[in-house]
């Protein structure tokens, strides 16, 4: 009976090769009279292996892919060799990686673990109502005044509250309001020394004096005194960004078109591991990254309430430095709970707990 090769190995390789040591261990893997514990190999369609009998170490396999690529014969292709377990593996789990179980990319947001117990907990240590944001928050801002007084005063309060405390926008608005300035018409005929005085401490205020009166001038001329009711006019105006034009239009016109992200809700979001970058498990580097994150799981039932109901909370407990995590009603759910310095940096001391 004539000897049998393996598939692709031909007679002028075999020839080539007598000479070297490599040859001979190539001749015994591959051929059964010089190696009997290896069945031979036929040409058919359906092709076996006695796995318990080939026992080629990764060192063999790769002289014997050396060899036959240098006689330009693809080692793979040509020739049947039985792959590691570990590039099976290796393969399953990056497929695992990529398609979820029922078919959706393992990379959508989905709303996080036990959120809902998380923000209950929130909501319940909230309910004394003793932050400052409670009552001296935007939100508060020309309560007793008409309609459409109150919603000027709402879009001023909010376009000083950056990087300021609630307690001293506050009482920049109520100066405005006791020198008959929360009116636009009132306000374009005053100077801007004097408005930016009436508002200092305001953080930036001189900058904040300036677009306020040109928003004010805007309201008077486009709008009839009263403010922009749709997002894109409210950011036209100098000095509003998205977070103000989202409060602002949940607060003066009772129609949330999104969350507004201020400096303890991005802040929070991210401690609570509530937000990440798009496509990654990173936390996220700005609140327009965190409001848009919040609402891709977030129910919009709660859009509205999420921006008082943490900056409450980050003023009271979860504070930009050394969160008072012993008495927080969540630290068991709060995968950042315990994990902030026990002492704060010296140069952030002096930090506001304002919105920004």
């Amino acid at each position: 009976m004539p000897h049998l090769l393996p598939v692709g190995i031909g007679l002028s390789s075999i020839s080539s090769m007598h000479n070297t040591r490599s040859t001979s261990r190539l001749l015994r893997a591959s051929r059964p009279e010089l190696n009997p514990g290896v069945r031979e190999v036929k040409c058919e369609s359906s092709v076996s292996f006695d796995n318990s009998k080939y026992e080629m170490n990764s060192m063999k396999r790769k002289k014997l892919s050396r060899v036959l690529e240098l006689n330009g014969e693809h080692p793979k292709k040509e020739v049947d060799i039985v792959p590691d377990i570990e590039d099976f593996r290796y393969d399953k789990i990056k497929a695992e990686a990529s398609i979820s179980t029922d078919g959706v990319p393992a990379s959508s947001i989905v709303a996080p673990e036990n959120w809902e117990a998380v923000l209950g907990g929130i909501k319940s240590m909230r309910l004394s109502g003793e932050a400052p944001v409670d009552t001296k928050g935007c939100e508060k801002a020309g309560s007793l005044l008409p309609p459409k007084e109150r919603r000027f005063a709402v879009l001023i309060s909010t376009m000083m509250s950056s990087q300021t405390k609630d307690e001293v926008t506050h009482a920049a608005v109520e100066r405005l309001s006791e020198n008959g300035l929360l009116d636009p018409d009132a306000i374009v005929r005053t100077d801007e020394t004097t408005l930016a005085n009436l508002i200092k401490p305001v953080g930036f205020y001189q900058r904040k004096a300036q677009f306020i009166k040109e928003a004010s001038k805007v309201c008077l001329k486009r709008f009839g005194g009263d403010i922009p009711d749709s997002l894109t006019e409210l950011l036209a105006l100098k000095g509003v960004g998205p977070k103000m034009a989202h409060l602002v239009m949940s607060i003066a016109w009772k129609n949330t078109q999104g969350i507004c992200v201020d400096t303890h809700v991005h802040r929070i979001s991210n401690r609570l591991g509530w937000v990440y970058r798009e496509g990654t498990k990173q936390k996220t580097t700005t609140p327009e990254q965190t409001r848009m994150s919040l609402e891709k799981w977030l129910p919009k039932d709660e859009w509205e309430p999420i921006n008082p109901l943490l900056v409450g909370f980050g003023q009271t407990i979860c504070t930009p430095l050394r969160p008072k995590c012993v008495n927080c009603g969540i630290n068991t759910l709060c995968p950042s709970a315990f994990k902030e310095p026990s002492s704060p940096n010296p140069k952030q001391k002096k930090r506001g707990l304002g919105r920004t």
